[in-house]
């Protein structure tokens, strides 16, 4: 399946509705051969009690951005794509503009796959690092 990359992002737009993603504002915004980047404001909405960005809202956008990815990049007709394990740490609070999470690949397995993901803001500055494994499960025949 060779998808141009508006319509990858179309892709992942449809997946978002009626989500979490969609909740948060996330949105897909730019696709390359082995990455994935996806954007989410930064707004009281997803601030902690202290007006700066909840590290949960960050996680949350690592996640969406990296299982979204090894749906993407992996055969998803025939599986489907789970977080199994996630870390995350964060280097540097945020409070307002945009985040960015940019999802690379680290290890494409046959059944898990390593995610590096790096969260920035609209200056390029790191904001958060996070590592995340996926897991193909087989969908039934």
């Amino acid at each position: 399946m060779n998808l141009t990359e508006e319509e990858i992002l179309q892709q992942c737009a449809k997946m978002c509705e009626n989500t979490l993603m969609q909740t948060l504002e996330i949105s897909f915004c730019e696709v390359g051969k082995d990455y994935l980047v996806a954007k989410m404001p930064v707004t009281p909405r997803v601030h902690q009690p202290d007006g700066v960005l909840h590290g949960g809202a960050m996680v949350a956008l690592a996640e969406s951005v990296g299982s979204a990815a090894s749906y993407i990049f992996l055969n998803s007709k025939d599986f489907y794509i789970r977080g199994i394990e996630i870390s995350a740490n964060h280097v540097k609070s945020i409070d307002k503009g945009y985040v960015f999470a940019k999802a690379e690949i680290v290890h494409p397995g046959r059944t898990t796959q390593l995610w590096d993901i790096k969260i920035r803001d609209e200056k390029n500055t790191l904001i958060s690092v996070v590592k995340l494994t996926t897991i193909a499960l087989p969908k039934s025949k």
